[in-house]
């Protein structure tokens, strides 16, 4: 102990003892808890864009639709997310390269191009969906046109991204995601049905139908979702360059155990956190949507219903309400299409060798840049076509449920190849979840369509 500490001791012998351990004792749980939140980079951020605008529309369309019959989605996902996110997350911290360089190293053309396309368009559609969703979010608040709405947050989101630092820029927005609090305390609040609510959580209930296929298709999509796979691992190529594990000129990554461990935290932690978000979701618009009636979510301030019971008391809850839902739907919009067009970008610039990275400035990477700015203004374009916001929410998360099935094919190949992660090829229980994965998303879209065409439930 320092001089200067033991100036400060009490005189009473029993204080002098026990002084030194409790100042101690909470100087080390604040090491450890801000030790843990520096691990938090790219994990955490791609955990808090999966529970994006159209996450928050097919969960709410969820469980208004069939209450409590999906809520066994938000568990048994776990593993098979938290396996995708850390193959991609380990390919890319292996290799210093992203998704598409891989596939571009190690597969033919048409390969690159199918899975480059699939991504773009995957992602713009979802750029599109976020954005009119922001701006039917801001209108539950402020008398602003629809349009009007779109254009500006187009143009806000492209001049952040472009022009400022999106970590920093990240930052501010996570506090806004903390919106997403209120579905939780809402489900706490109301008095739930925990015994059913456990017992749907544990055993799975499939209906055979289009309705309930297309909407568990939409889940899933929205949930192991293309842009994350692609945006996680260019991520952790990022997170090597800032930490001087990988020169910014390319090579081979200087890995240690400690930045394959805070990966592996970082993955896990966001992951687990999505789900949460996910299944409390799912149980507050059951419990007060579907319960009386609501089924069907047609706008934002159906979907905005959910969270009244939380401020019942107050005047205006009805308002309230959907100040709460709008600010959690603005700041993980604006948190969330970032990262769709980011992965965008690195996925069309690593397949074309263009430079890459935000962390690069714009005069040194305009064909990433550009890209951004392209995705971000189709996507803005589409909300010109007159479809209904919160439709075209979960529409999206469907085409990214079967968008998925195929890039879930490559990452499970490469995964599973040792001549190029070597050593950190996946092990056994990565491989099979990673295929498990592949087997179910598949059998999803398949019989989705099986019964759209054969007319049962559509």
């Amino acid at each position: 102990m320092s001089t200067q500490a033991k100036k400060k001791l009490p005189k009473n012998r029993v204080l002098r003892l026990l002084y030194p351990m409790l100042p101690h004792q909470r100087t080390v749980k604040r090491l450890r808890f801000s030790r843990f939140l520096r691990i938090l980079g790219p994990g955490i951020v791609t955990g808090a864009a999966d529970d994006d605008p159209s996450g928050i529309a097919t969960y709410s369309q969820t469980g208004a639709q069939f209450g409590f019959g999906q809520l066994w989605t938000s568990l048994y996902q776990i593993p098979l997310l938290i396996a995708v996110q850390e193959a991609v997350a380990r390919i890319g911290a292996v290799t210093g390269k992203g998704l598409a360089g891989i596939v571009k190293e190690n597969y033919s053309r048409k390969v690159l191009v199918f899975i480059v396309t699939l991504v773009v368009i995957a992602n713009t559609l979802n750029i599109g969906a976020d954005i009119g969703a922001v701006a039917s979010a801001i209108q539950l608040v402020a008398p602003v046109p629809f349009y009007i709405g779109c254009i500006v947050v187009a143009l806000l989101i492209a001049s952040f991204e472009v022009f400022i630092n999106y970590k920093q820029y990240a930052k501010f927005l996570k506090w806004l995601s903390l919106a997403l609090l209120a579905y939780p305390v809402t489900a706490l609040l109301i008095h739930e049905p925990w015994g059913q609510i456990v017992h749907a959580t544990l055993v799975p209930h499939i209906t055979f139908d289009f309705n309930f296929l297309f909407i568990i298709t939409g889940v899933f999509g929205t949930t192991i979702s293309p842009y994350m796979f692609f945006w996680q691992s260019s991520g952790e190529v990022e997170e090597e360059i800032s930490k001087h594990i990988l020169p910014q000129k390319g090579g081979t990554p200087r890995l240690t155990k400690k930045f394959m461990r805070d990966m592996r935290i970082d993955t896990v932690f966001g992951m687990i956190a999505a789900e949460l978000g996910q299944w409390f979701i799912i149980i507050t618009a059951a419990t007060v949507l579907f319960a009386h009636g609501i089924t069907n979510i047609d706008s934002a301030a159906d979907a905005a219903k959910a969270l009244e019971p939380l401020v019942q008391s107050f005047p205006n809850a009805g308002y309230l309400a959907k100040v709460i839902f709008a600010v959690g739907i603005i700041g993980l919009g604006m948190l969330g299409i970032p990262v769709l067009a980011g992965s965008a970008a690195y996925a069309l610039s690593e397949a074309m060798g263009w430079k890459e990275g935000l962390y690069r400035k714009f005069t040194n990477a305009k064909g990433f840049y550009g890209v951004i700015i392209a995705a971000t203004f189709v996507g803005l374009l589409i909300n010109f076509l007159d479809i209904n916001p919160m439709k075209a929410l979960v529409y999206t998360a469907v085409f990214n449920g079967v968008t998925a099935v195929p890039l879930l094919f490559f990452i499970a190949r490469i995964n599973s190849n040792k001549e190029i992660l070597g050593d950190y090829r996946g092990k056994f229980v990565s491989r099979a979840l990673l295929w498990v994965t592949f087997v179910i998303m598949a059998l999803g879209a398949i019989l989705m369509f099986v019964t759209l065409f054969t007319g049962q439930g559509a």
